[in-house]
């Protein structure tokens, strides 16, 4: 039983340390990254065993969710976008969305999952307007409806390439087979 469709690349080496090693580096968080955590995910995909492979999901499936509940893909997603800062807000409402959503069962990757329903909600666009319609982003000067709208552009294109940006690790989306 394989996390993921068997066109995913595979990366698994004779010099990958252990499943028993992976699984607890998972277990006991010592494994946070981005990389590092899709490099096991696709080691995971491509077990030998069924019983390996059963052994990743629910490791896996919680390192993702602490991985976005550390605020580590809030964290990420910031570093993407340096001129307009990723709306926490938007992670906030994308979570609860996946959430409330019964076809979240779809994949165990709570993070993939959220950058999707970033873009299939529209959520960008919605906090864009949001973000730059603030009074804090425009000091002492009362904006017109034209430069908020130019701002919302800004904000909006920054964070669609990012959240384009962190879907290219994933060339297969993370769901079971």
């Amino acid at each position: 039983m394989s996390l993921l469709s068997s066109s995913y690349p595979s990366t698994h080496s004779r010099s990958s340390p252990p499943i028993p090693d992976l699984i607890d580096s998972l277990m006991t968080h010592r494994i946070r990254t981005l990389n590092e955590l899709v490099r096991i995910e696709r080691i995971a995909a491509f077990c030998k065993s069924e019983s390996d492979a059963r052994a990743f999901q629910v490791p896996m499936t919680a390192a993702w969710a602490n991985y976005v509940d550390s605020h580590q893909l809030l964290v990420d997603l910031h570093g993407l976008t340096p001129n307009f800062p990723f709306s926490g807000e938007i992670i906030t409402t994308s979570y609860v969305r996946v959430i409330n959503d019964p076809l979240s069962n779809r994949s165990w990757n709570l993070a993939w999952l959220c950058l999707t329903k970033i873009k299939e909600d529209g959520l960008i666009p919605f906090f864009a307007a949001i973000e730059s319609a603030k009074p804090e982003m425009w000091g002492d000067k009362t904006p017109t409806k034209e430069e908020i709208d130019q701002l919302a552009m800004f904000f909006e294109m920054e964070w669609s390439t990012a959240v384009e940006t962190m879907f290219r690790h994933w060339p297969v989306p993370p769901t079971w087979c």
